[in-house]
């Protein structure tokens, strides 16, 4: 946990989830208030669209990941289909039991949050580990720039 505050993870995983959030809710609200669209299409079109900046604005913001995009791409998906659907059961079942649609919402993104987190941090965006066959020299990076190493 200290690695995780120390390194600034957690505080730049909540400013980017905020972000998103914001575009996520206020594309919601202007699909559905404003455009009329029913809400079982805004919401997932809504939050499809948040994903989208939050993946890139995550793997080269907050997590600076070496991952291969695709890889990462790939996982990222998976979990997107799953927070969709969850988040649209959750946004339709607060919003049928007369609650607002913007209050499931924030439950969806609290619930979600937590989850995503970690599955970010520990599966999606976690570097590939190095091929066996992968060397890094040592000696070579420890010379000062320009100087020459000599072993005796």
């Amino acid at each position: 946990m200290k690695t995780i505050v120390r390194d600034g993870y957690l505080v730049k995983f909540l400013v980017v989830g905020g972000l998103s959030f914001a575009i996520d809710l206020g594309l919601l609200a202007l699909l559905h208030e404003v455009g009329g669209v029913d809400l079982w299409i805004a919401t997932p079109i809504a939050f499809l669209t948040s994903l989208v900046f939050n993946f890139f604005v995550q793997k080269n913001f907050t997590f600076q990941s070496g991952a291969r995009a695709h890889v990462s791409f790939f996982k990222y998906g998976a979990l997107v289909v799953f927070n969709v659907v969850a988040t649209d059961v959750i946004v339709n079942v607060i919003a049928d039991a007369g609650q607002s649609y913007a209050l499931g919402k924030v439950i969806s993104t609290v619930v979600t949050t937590v989850w995503n987190f970690l599955l970010y941090k520990h599966w999606i965006f976690k570097a590939a580990p190095a091929h066996e066959g992968d060397t890094v020299d040592l000696d070579a990076s420890a010379t000062p720039a320009g100087g020459t190493h000599h072993r005796n």
